[in-house]
């Protein structure tokens, strides 16, 4: 059983067990967290919501809090001399799912 849900104005395609990275969500290590906005539910018997499915939650536990690999972003206008480098590290959350319930 899968399910498509929408956290951080993203959408993931999860299923139990799994572990996921998403934005940085409040919480301590092994809180739970309960996600209600469930677009799709797929399996034996396919449910899609108009937007989301009535009833359905899924639950996932905060496996992990901490910081992405870091990416450079790099300006420069040419014919200047003028160059910019800077670094950014996003916050992330790592969720192990725990269950899919319609």
């Amino acid at each position: 059983m899968y399910a498509v849900i929408k956290t951080g104005g993203k959408q993931y395609k999860v299923a139990e067990g799994e572990f996921l990275k998403v934005e940085k969500l409040e919480g301590e290590i092994g809180d739970k967290i309960e996600f209600a906005e469930v677009l799709m539910i797929g399996g034996e018997k396919l449910a899609i919501g108009a937007p989301m499915v009535v009833g359905a939650t899924v639950t996932a536990k905060i496996a992990a809090q901490g910081k992405d690999k870091k990416i450079l972003v790099f300006k420069s206008k040419r014919r200047k001399g003028t160059r910019k480098l800077r670094g950014h590290r996003q916050h992330r959350t790592v969720l192990k799912i725990e269950k899919i319930s319609a």
